[in-house]
């Protein structure tokens, strides 16, 4: 600090020395002068003069002061100025003010930025350019609080981590025992199930200092860096103890980015990696839990962390944080809808069983887009309309009115909408519910969509169900070949869901009498260093031939299916387009009653090609 006092004061000393005096003098010519000087005995105009090398300055009777440069080889010019002027001198150069100018100024400057650069300017953290070895764990103030009332739809989660929040505020209950708590938590799950919310709570119900850092802040360029933030980490850790009278939760967010299985590089690759996690092994087993020092890491990726990670003794409890069911979704929308101002009509049970599979950072999402949709709209609340829009948004992406379609392409585009809409109700009925059927683009690929939703949570598919799934998927082609004679490339998406859903039924359900009840591949298994360098085939080239085979006969016969359900109710597929095309966008109401769907042609169970053995 008291480099940048210095610095600018000596600047403007000399400043004042050399600049601000030059600043006010009379730049004289050497005529001008040479005139002045001869007649200077008798108008006695230049009081007193000096030279400098071949500079004359000095002072005029008026009190101004001047400078003239004099030539190089005037020999006259000095006995002239004795006998003119009553006060005259002959000065040497300023040497030394000017070498030390030139000198020390620069190096003074050089010095004032380094020290703003380095120590005021580069700062990592917590720490400062010289702070890499210390942890970036960020400790939770009191406003940020978060209690299990700001958590739901995750209760087994909630249940489990109870025994910890007791630990931690009456250790004394479980050691008068012998027992001991466990020392580490992982949380597992998709991504935005609330993992880190739920640590958050676990603190904030105990009542303890939190310490969270994210897996990815470990790793640095510098070599050791890594090793010695898990340390710091930890020392801060078995200090919050002593400091605060209470224990304390450190959090490692997405902890499989430090966590990895180790050796998965080739020739050597990953060794600081290597280096942080064998420091966060040692330091696990090293602390202490009497001290009251629980460590929660979260991860969707628990396939790839390292064993000696997961062994007890280090996580020995593993939670699952799921995404939620109906009645959990439904309590979680009440959470976020707290500071909404929603309608009368806002149904929230509703708008639950309509978003089957959403995690709670999508149904936070979806809230925040309704109340940003009623906003735009000038809306003083937000409505049911504005909440189930939000679930489109999300899903599909936002409407695209913008884009220009042809009127040939747009009339293509609600054939092929129509053909999965009546498909939909025809064959999906009892376990799916047509929500909407839109011509409207969404999103950066869709020119249109048909939204159907489940009727409630369901985690096992029947055979026939798939195969229903397949046939709406297919609706489209077919509907563009029936009506114009012949297809187009809007079918790209669904054909390659229906046919990773006939692959899935082959490899990995078994639903092939060909092939017995047999799994065949690793088909979702994602490709890591460490674990499947390459994926192998576990079975010959003439099993794949039959798999292939298999695959191609599930998709022919749903599209069989599909085309004769569809031939038979042609007239109302036309009608349904022509409604379609006029009106944009249809709810499940509008299409029932344009096709009549009571007397639309249902497809009897012998229409139905039945199990995928046949």
């Amino acid at each position: 600090m008291i480099a940048f006092l210095v610095i600018p004061l000596i600047f403007f000393v000399l400043l004042q020395i050399f600049v601000l005096p030059k600043m006010e003098m009379k730049q004289l010519s050497y005529s001008v002068f040479y005139e002045m000087l001869i007649n200077n005995p008798s108008t006695g105009e230049i009081e007193s003069a000096e030279l400098v090398e071949t500079t004359v300055r000095g002072k005029l009777k008026d009190g101004s002061y001047f400078q003239v440069n004099t030539p190089v080889n005037d020999l006259e010019l000095i006995p002239l100025l004795r006998r003119n002027v009553k006060s005259f001198n002959v000065n040497p150069p300023q040497v030394f003010w000017r070498n030390l100018i030139y000198s020390v100024l620069p190096v003074l400057l050089l010095i004032g930025f380094f020290w703003f650069f380095v120590y005021r300017g580069v700062q990592q953290g917590g720490g400062k350019i010289f702070s890499f070895g210390k942890s970036r764990a960020k400790l939770s103030g009191d406003r940020e609080r978060v209690t299990f009332k700001d958590v739901a739809g995750v209760d087994e989660a909630k249940e489990e981590l109870q025994e910890i929040i007791e630990f931690l505020k009456d250790p004394g209950k479980f050691q008068k025992l012998g027992g001991k708590i466990p020392k580490g938590v992982l949380l597992l799950g998709p991504p935005g199930t609330g993992k880190t919310l739920l640590a958050k709570a676990v603190a904030g119900e105990a009542d303890v200092p939190f310490y969270s850092i994210s897996g990815s802040d470990f790793v640095e360029m510098f070599v050791g860096v890594g090793a010695a933030r898990v340390r710091d980490l930890f020392e801060q850790g078995k200090h919050a103890p002593k400091t605060s009278g209470r224990g304390a939760i450190i959090f490692i967010d997405e902890i499989d980015a430090v966590g990895r299985q180790r050796f998965a590089g080739i020739g050597g690759g990953h060794d600081e990696r290597e280096q942080t996690l064998n420091a966060l092994l040692v330091e696990m087993d090293g602390f202490d839990s009497h001290a009251g020092i629980i460590l929660i890491g979260a991860t969707n990726r628990p396939d790839v962390l390292d064993p000696a990670l997961l062994r007890p003794g280090r996580f020995d409890r593993q939670i699952v944080v799921d995404r939620p069911d109906m009645k959990g979704r439904e309590a979680i929308l009440k959470i976020h809808t707290r500071n909404v101002k929603l309608a009368k009509d806002a149904d929230l049970l509703k708008l639950a069983r309509s978003t089957p599979g959403f995690s709670g950072a999508d149904l936070a999402n979806l809230v925040n887009e309704a109340a940003l949709l009623s906003a735009r709209y000038n809306k003083n609340d937000v409505a049911q309309a504005e909440l189930e829009s939000s679930i489109e948004r999300v899903m599909a992406g936002p409407e695209r009115k913008s884009r220009v379609i042809s009127k040939d392409e747009k009339e293509i585009v609600s054939v092929h909408e129509s053909g999965h809409a009546i498909l939909t109700l025809l064959l999906m009925g009892s376990t799916d519910q047509l929500h909407k059927v839109s011509i409207i683009p969404r999103g950066h690929a869709a020119l249109g969509y048909t939204l159907h939703l489940p009727l409630e949570d369901r985690y096992l598919v029947r055979e026939k169900e798939l195969m229903d799934k397949i046939t709406v998927l297919l609706g489209g082609r077919v509907a563009e070949e029936l009506v114009f004679k012949q297809i187009t490339t809007g079918a790209h998406n669904d054909l390659e869901v229906a046919t990773g859903f006939a692959q899935r039924m082959v490899c990995e359900y078994g639903m092939s009498k060909r092939l017995g009840h047999l799994t065949f591949g690793k088909q979702d298994r994602e490709v890591f260093l460490g674990r499947d360098l390459m994926r192998e085939k576990d079975y010959s080239e003439s099993t794949a031939i039959v798999i292939d085979e298999e695959v191609r006969r599930i998709v022919d016969e749903c599209y069989q299916r599909a085309k004769k359900v569809l031939q038979e109710n042609l007239d109302k597929l036309k009608k349904l387009s022509d409604r379609l095309l006029e009106k944009e966008v249809l709810d499940s109401e509008e299409v029932k009653q344009i096709i009549g769907l009571n007397h639309v042609s249902k497809v009897e169970q012998a229409n139905s090609p039945g199990p995928a053995n046949q």
